[in-house]
């Protein structure tokens, strides 16, 4: 309505210039011109005189068709400076409308797209555990398309609004560069929903940050079932050079280091009492409690087993890794290779039985 409203202003202006001042058009005008004055003089007032916007216009409309030496005449109850600055509002509207851009809109950078803040705020949305890096990192790795993570960022703090936020813990990077052929050892311990102790084997790769599986035993460990898990883990593999694990009296064992000396794998051990020097296989555990094992209950050691298998296959093939450079264990191993997805057409795939999210190509 506003720009309705101009448009129709602009056009009487154009209009009384083509048509020019004098004549009869101009006694005319001069005597409503008057005639809005006297009007304006008898309003009520206490000290000058109430202009309102449409008293403006039509004063200085009128005086359009005036000679300037009868401006001076008529005007009885406004200044010159009025109508100088209703003259210079004119030209800056001139100005504008000739040499402004046609399309309206705010300067400087657009930002990202609509569709990439639909990404960003879904992926959010249905994996409320991740953080800015790691976002930025999967819509790099899955699109393509390189953000910062400050813009995941204003991205969420203005579009995403959950109504419980949950906890987001902070991820403390570790980026070694280590020898390959060195594989991490180490155990640890869940309840089962009938409160029943399992202990759990996770062998890793140390270079690709590749789970190479997952041994489950309910109840106590010995030297004996140590190997069986350890023997379980590497079926079907080549064993590495070298394998890493820390001061646990569990691989003090004679059977374990019978069973390493077999294999011909030689033992790094951990400084002691020191858990930064063992750090990769460290975070790995927290990794699998924080993002899986503390989300959901299991019943037997087949049915941890058979989950542990669905976290490994997301964890090596589809989370990306901040030490990686955002790539995957498998990408690094090179046994699979991520392609790209359009941001206008993708749909969304579960891992870990719905805990986490991902796009993927429709």
């Amino acid at each position: 309505m506003k720009e309705i409203s101009l448009l129709l202003i602009h056009l009487l202006t154009a209009v009384a210039k083509l048509l020019g001042p004098g004549g009869v058009k101009g006694i005319i005008a001069e005597n409503l011109l008057l005639k809005q004055q006297l009007l304006v003089v008898c309003r009520p007032r206490q000290r000058a005189p109430n202009l309102f916007p449409a008293d403006r216009f039509l004063l200085g409309f009128f005086s359009l068709f005036l000679r300037p030496g009868r401006i001076a005449k008529t005007a009885v109850s406004m200044r010159p400076s009025t109508l100088l600055r209703f003259h210079d509002y004119l030209v800056r509207r001139k100005y504008r409308a000739l040499y402004s851009p046609h399309r309206r809109g705010k300067p400087g950078p657009k930002g990202p797209s609509q569709e990439l803040i639909h990404a960003i705020v879904e992926l959010k949305r249905r994996n409320s555990r991740f953080g800015y890096p790691r976002i930025a990192r999967i819509i790099s790795k899955t699109f393509g398309i390189e953000i910062d993570r400050n813009v995941v960022r204003r991205v969420l703090a203005k579009y995403y609004h959950p109504e419980d936020r949950g906890d987001r813990p902070s991820w403390l990077t570790f980026i070694g560069h280590m020898k390959d052929s060195l594989w991490s050892v180490d155990l640890f311990r869940c309840e089962s929903i009938t409160l029943k102790s399992h202990w759990v084997m996770v062998v890793m790769d140390q270079f690709t940050r590749r789970i190479i599986g997952f041994a489950v035993h309910a109840g106590n460990v010995n030297g004996m079932i140590l190997c069986q898990m350890f023997n379980k883990v590497i079926a079907g593999k080549s064993p590495p050079r070298y394998l890493s694990s820390d001061n646990d009296p569990l691989f003090e064992y004679h059977r374990w280091q019978a069973n390493l000396r077999v294999l011909e794998v030689d033992e790094i051990k951990a400084v002691p009492e020191v858990p930064v020097s063992h750090p990769f296989v460290e975070r790995l555990i927290g990794t699998v409690r924080r993002e899986y094992l503390d989300h959901i209950l299991f019943w037997n050691t087949v049915d941890l087993e058979r989950k542990l298998d669905e976290f490994k296959h997301y964890y090596n093939h589809e989370r990306v890794h901040a030490s990686l450079g955002g790539d995957t264990p498998a990408e690094v191993a090179g046994e699979s290779k991520i392609s790209l997805v359009k941001i206008d057409d993708f749909q969304w795939q579960t891992h870990c039985r719905g805990l986490v999210q991902l796009p993927i190509a429709a």
